[in-house]
């Protein structure tokens, strides 16, 4: 009796193993999930953003780093665009992908306090791209979230840590 029981709780814990394996998998193109229904709160940030940075969210079945990019191509070049007004530098940050979820050109980070426009410089190969500046709670010297358009724009990895420069625009 004892047997059956202990095999029965193997069997049981043993069955819900299949899911482990999907975290371990190596897709060739890994599936984020895009929520349907966006809070309140997501909403009104990407209202507030400026238009230039701005974008859509992805649609819903959205799995690769290309169809979660809803910026324009006109937005693209102008974000690349270089400086046309000096910019007041904010420091160094080091940047990892944020919410791939979340539209448009932008960055969260404690070099900020309240949101502003700004452009943010790749210190590995010099690209930059104007961005949103978002506020985000901690220490000067904590790390930032970076979007994907604009971690793609200044031709960062989407899986590695990045250096950036921080400047405000204008």
């Amino acid at each position: 009796m004892k047997k059956i029981v202990v095999s029965g709780v193997l069997v049981a814990l043993l069955s819900g193993c299949s899911t482990v394996g999907g975290f371990l998998r190596k897709d060739p193109a890994p599936a984020v999930e895009a929520d349907a229904a966006l809070p309140p709160a997501a909403e009104v940030e990407t209202a507030a953003l400026a238009p230039a940075t701005a974008a859509p969210p992805p649609p819903t079945a959205a799995r690769t780093a290309d169809a979660l990019d809803t910026t324009t191509p006109e937005q693209r070049a102008a974000a690349v665009a270089p400086a046309q007004s000096p910019s007041k530098n904010l420091g160094k940050t080091v940047v990892s992908l944020g919410s791939p979820t979340e539209p448009g050109l932008w960055v969260k980070t404690p070099l900020v306090k309240t949101e502003s426009q700004g452009r943010v410089t790749n210190l590995a190969n010099g690209k930059s791209s104007l961005v949103t500046l978002l506020p985000l709670d901690g220490p000067a010297t904590a790390g930032s979230r970076m979007s994907l358009p604009a971690l793609r724009l200044i031709g960062a990895s989407l899986t590695d840590l990045t250096e950036v420069e921080v400047a405000l625009e204008g």
